[in-house]
């Protein structure tokens, strides 16, 4: 008795029948028990959850429902296979009648949930299926498709396509030559709370770099404002918007960089070069920049003393106030 309610309380039930001497007083009663019958009921309810199990039962009432129980619970017990004669044979109405049958019947369908709970667990998402739609699948599907796997394969386990993944990816690498690519930046095998930590400074960045962001999106709009005050803008309005709207599209505030990029990352990545150094320019020059303005660089203006029309000038405030403001003249004393 004791085994059966440790196993009950091991599978989630807070039920009344947790205490052995409930459990054991209601299993007596078997069908004519509500108690019983509730703690039948949500066994086969989590067997549902967990497996393809079709037939279903409900918890009674009262002792009048206890042959529609038992009726119900046969067909639960035919369809998981029940291998104890006792609750597959004999009179329907007559099977949960006593305490023993009631307490087989309880160890079989607990049993029974937590060897569909364990499968459950271990079946693993494929590749391809609506299940195994997550972030995680997407990303393993574009490495498939960047390294030419077949669409059939979308249909393995994701153990075997991991398994795929790595033969193609060092056949690919095998051959290279030894000069094409370097050694990865990250060569220690990191901890659980290590990785945690690291989690959290990721998201520590983004926010940054999203702030960073938003404000230089910010002032970029603004600037690209200022230049529609113009007259010729006004006229020329709808053709800066063709020019200049899909590219303010591509600005984007949030980052794309993950923990896939800092697996990924070689060590030449963490090299700092000079944006001016003659090996950095030699990528990064245009034909633009070889242009040569000559003469005198025009003036901007923008001098106050030199905007027209003229700045307003102030005069003297009249003598006698406003005329007709007699309110503050009240405390004011006369001059002799």
């Amino acid at each position: 008795m004791a085994e059966v309610a440790q196993m009950l309380r091991e599978l989630g039930y807070k039920g009344p029948l947790c205490c052995e001497k409930e459990l054991e007083r209601s299993a007596k009663l078997g069908a004519a028990s509500q108690h019983f019958t509730a703690l039948c009921a949500w066994l086969v309810s989590e067997l549902k959850v967990v497996s393809s199990m079709v037939e279903n039962i409900s918890p009674t009432e009262g002792p009048e429902d206890a042959e529609t129980f038992q009726l119900e619970m046969s067909g639960v017990v035919n369809e998981l296979h029940c291998p104890y004669t006792a609750l597959t044979t004999g009179d329907v109405t007559c099977r949960l009648t006593n305490l023993d049958n009631c307490l087989q019947l309880l160890v079989f369908l607990s049993t029974e949930l937590q060897a569909a709970r364990i499968i459950s667990n271990r079946k693993v998402p494929v590749i391809g299926s609506e299940k195994g739609n997550t972030e995680a699948i997407q990303e393993l599907k574009w490495v498939g498709a960047t390294l030419g796997i077949q669409e059939y394969l979308l249909g393995v386990p994701v153990a075997e396509y991991m398994r795929i993944l790595q033969n193609k990816i060092a056949e690919i690498t095998a051959a290279l030559p030894d000069s094409s690519w370097s050694s990865p930046l990250l060569k220690t095998e990191l901890q659980p709370s290590q990785w945690e930590k690291l989690a959290d400074l990721h998201c520590q960045l983004l926010g940054e770099y999203e702030c960073r962001m938003r404000m230089l999106v910010t002032r970029f709009d603004v600037t690209v404002q200022s230049f529609y005050w113009s007259e010729r803008a006004k006229e020329l309005g709808a053709a800066m918007k063709e020019v200049f709207w899909p590219l303010r599209q591509s600005l984007k505030t949030e980052s794309d960089i993950n923990m896939a990029h800092l697996l990924a990352a070689r060590e030449e990545d963490s090299r700092i070069l000079h944006t001016c150094s003659a090996v950095f320019r030699q990528n990064t020059q245009s034909s633009i920049n070889k242009v040569l303005m000559t003469g005198n660089v025009p003036d901007r203006g923008g001098r106050p003393n030199e905007i027209e029309p003229p700045m307003p000038t102030w005069t003297k405030r009249k003598e006698g106030g406003g005329g007709q403001q007699w309110w503050g003249k009240r405390n004011k004393r006369r001059k002799k």
